[in-house]
């Protein structure tokens, strides 16, 4: 089921996908990502076979809400990088409120493409209130990102990286320095959160092809980590079976 509705001012898209949801799903959503949305809750549910919701949070202005920090590489603006940490307050402050009050407690995942996967991941290093983060193509080129996640502690306990084989091929140099970044943040990961607890998946294309799979890919990857460990706590806690994610 698919809801438009304003959340404390902003626009958003809730789709609830089965009853008694496991686990809530959170992504900002650019105005280039609406035509696909709904595909991509759909391959999440084809992939999962359990409840979910899923609320998707319009964006507006993608680089001045989703950039953590300033690059001239990135945007001669110079407002971007000043905003983050208000599209952070909105979800922990307004939209995971309301959630919880309509549906429980559960596990929360964040993700997005993009400048939106490298704001999830950047989140993660400031908050404690995600499960898990789903990160396709993260704009992990970005000036200084291993220094900052070398300086950080992750509170998340699931990453899922992704990015396109042809992605470190960009003509721009900056951007090119993808596929090293991402795959320093994999070993990183590793390190740090356990082998087991993070992935890295690489997809055939470009960054600009098959958006709304490969984040449906990376969202289905969280769901099975997140609420299994949930699942199986309430299991020893009350000795009663779980559902199979698998």
């Amino acid at each position: 089921m698919k809801t438009e509705l304003t959340i404390h001012g902003r626009e958003c898209l809730l789709y609830e996908c089965g009853e008694r949801p496991q686990v809530l799903l959170i992504q900002p959503l650019g105005v280039h990502e609406r035509n696909t949305i709904d595909n991509e809750v759909a391959l999440i549910s084809e992939a999962v076979k359990g409840p979910f919701v899923m609320v998707a949070m319009a964006i507006n202005d993608w680089e001045a809400e989703l950039t953590p920090w300033h690059d001239p590489k990135l945007s001669k603006r110079q407002e971007v990088g000043d905003h983050v940490f208000e599209t952070l307050d909105y979800i922990t402050e307004h939209l995971m409120p309301y959630l919880f009050e309509q549906f429980g407690k559960l596990p929360v995942v964040l993700g997005g493409y993009s400048l939106a996967g490298l704001f999830a991941r950047w989140a993660v290093s400031k908050v404690e209130c995600f499960d898990a983060v789903a990160a396709a193509s993260p704009s992990l080129w970005i000036v200084a990102w291993c220094g900052f996640s070398d300086a950080h502690d992750i509170s998340a306990r699931y990453v899922y990286l992704s990015l396109g084989e042809r992605e470190e091929f960009a003509k721009n140099k900056a951007i090119a320095q993808v596929g090293n970044n991402v795959r320093w943040e994999y070993d990183h990961l590793q390190r740090t959160i356990g082998a087991d607890n993070c992935t890295l998946e690489w997809n055939p294309g470009n960054h600009f092809q098959d958006n709304d799979k490969r984040l449906a890919k990376a969202f289905a990857w969280c769901i099975r980590q997140t609420p299994c460990q949930s699942l199986r706590m309430v299991h020893q806690q009350n000795n009663v079976g779980g559902m199979n994610w698998s």
